[in-house]
């Protein structure tokens, strides 16, 4: 990775937790640990589950947009905060019916 491209994304192979998610076929990108699209609707695969308050929640751990590369997964993540509209349950419920 040049320089110019290096605020782009990091691996961190020391975590604990690396890799968090399989399948990646360019460099791991743990810049996006925590997706800043967790609370908007994105076009990320992820599946909804009721947390212990019977809150509805998105599971990302099957998503792989933000991890995916440096440059491409900064590139998606940018393209989806320009415009980004909130999440909620009742469009994602429709969504992956």
């Amino acid at each position: 990775m040049n320089a110019a491209a290096s605020f782009q994304g990091f691996t961190n192979t020391a975590c604990a937790f690396y890799p968090c998610h399989s399948g990646i076929k360019r460099e791991f990108n743990c810049l996006f640990c925590y997706c800043p699209l967790y609370a908007y609707n994105c076009p990320g695969t992820y599946s909804m589950l009721i947390d212990r308050h019977g809150q509805p929640r998105k599971d990302c751990s099957q998503c792989r947009l933000p991890h995916d590369g440096y440059a491409a997964s900064w590139e998606f993540i940018q393209k989806w905060l320009e415009q980004p509209t909130l999440w909620n349950s009742e469009t994602a419920h429709e969504r992956h019916q």
